[in-house]
């Protein structure tokens, strides 16, 4: 009779209880990545609690209320929004956003429940309920018959504008932004405040839209940490983009209030011919504003429609204040607060504030989205995927650090 050798049978014994080891190990792979999808399945859901009190619908009512998605009213950065009706007896008139589901993986959509479900003001646009079904992901809110501030700038330019209309708008604007900042229970920084996402009901009372890109504040100089710049270019704080201007903050949302302010009354789509010409990177459109105002030149900030005293005094009014909020250096710039306070105060109790020493960066950045369409904003990853902004010589660059 053969007796294998014992070395043999020690082998034996090794390589099985090898192999049972190795089965262990992915057996616990597995059980852990299960657990770990579990987990985040679970912190979504938890995430989504936060959004509790406003009212789930299925994709299947999504469908119905938008007649299967029948009416488009826009098309953003972050998805597609549709008009439709809440399946109720009023059958109240709404607008759906449907999220991309190709952004992120529902990060903005759970950061905007969870913002907007702690705002109710009435210059804050009201959610009335949302979708979340996978990767379908859709946000329910008031319809706003008169669309947003940047349709109104466009159809009223080539007209006489309703200066007084406007200038409603923006002490509007001020005051829902002073909300968010101060009122709110979770304090909010936008992030993205541009015409597009000021939409305006059936009274033209203004209404700020679109938080994807906010940021809840846990302290009171609402002093964010970022990973990496958010917002549209050409509204961006200067601190957004680098540390190096500051620290992001409720004042970034002034600094794109201003630029909005300054867009409402036409600064931001002037050229003057003799600059384009001339050296069309040498100055951007706030300079000409400084220049015009010196030359107590105010009439050509907004065409060659003439306007009554009083028209004149709510554009300067306008302009002065639009440029105390781009001010380079967040702590020159007022809170929001005060903004609402020189716009409803006298027009002789505002001086001009100092010219911004305006960084080659910033002036490339500007230049080079002047003329542009594209108005979509910049989250983490498009931002990312965009390093570079090139305009004549100069360069942008947008790094990973936290500012």
């Amino acid at each position: 009779m053969y007796v294998r050798p014992k070395s043999y049978l020690l082998f034996l014994a090794g390589g099985t209880a090898a192999v049972a080891l190795i089965i262990i190990i992915v057996a616990i792979v597995v059980v852990m990545r299960a657990k770990n999808a579990r987990r985040k399945r679970y912190s979504t859901d938890e995430n989504i609690e936060a959004a509790i009190m406003l009212k789930r619908y299925s994709y299947e009512n999504v469908k119905n209320m938008t007649n299967s998605f029948a009416h488009v009213l826009g098309k953003g950065g972050f998805g597609t929004v549709y008009k439709g009706k809440l399946p109720d007896a009023g059958g109240r008139d709404i607008a759906l956003k449907i999220l991309d589901d190709s952004k992120g993986n529902g990060d903005d959509f759970i950061n905007e429940l969870a913002s907007m479900s702690r705002a109710s003001h009435v210059n804050i646009v009201s959610l009335f309920g949302f979708c979340y079904e996978g990767s379908r992901r859709a946000i329910i809110y008031e319809f706003m018959p008169n669309g947003s501030l940047d349709k109104f700038i466009s159809e009223n330019m080539s007209t006489k504008m309703d200066w007084k209309a406007l200038y409603n708008i923006a002490v509007g604007v001020a005051r829902g932004l002073e909300y968010l900042h101060n009122s709110c229970v979770s304090k909010i920084v936008h992030f993205d405040i541009k015409p597009q996402n000021i939409l305006m009901d059936g009274d033209l009372c203004p209404k700020i839209s679109d938080f994807g890109l906010a940021k809840l504040c846990k302290n009171k100089e609402s002093i964010v940490s970022l990973l990496d710049a958010r917002g549209t270019i050409g509204y961006i704080a200067p601190e957004v983009f680098s540390k190096n201007f500051g620290e992001a903050s409720h004042k970034s949302d002034v600094y794109s209030y201003g630029m909005v302010v300054l867009e409402m009354i036409g600064a931001k789509n002037k050229r003057r011919a003799e600059t384009s010409r001339s050296n069309p990177s040498s100055m951007n459109f706030p300079e000409w504003i400084y220049d015009d105002l010196e030359r107590k030149e105010t009439i050509r900030l907004v065409g060659d429609h003439i306007m009554e005293e009083e028209e004149e005094k709510i554009v300067k009014k306008m302009a002065l204040v639009g440029l105390w909020c781009i001010q380079t250096n967040p702590t020159d710039r007022p809170p929001i607060r005060k903004v609402i306070g020189m716009l409803e105060g006298s027009l002789e109790a505002l001086q001009v504030p100092p010219k911004p020493l305006f960084d080659s960066h910033l002036v490339a950045a500007w230049e080079t989205i002047k003329d542009s369409k594209d108005t979509s904003s910049i989250s983490t990853q498009s931002l990312l995927e965009r390093k570079t902004l090139r305009a004549g010589q100069d360069t942008l660059i947008v790094s990973r650090e936290e500012v």
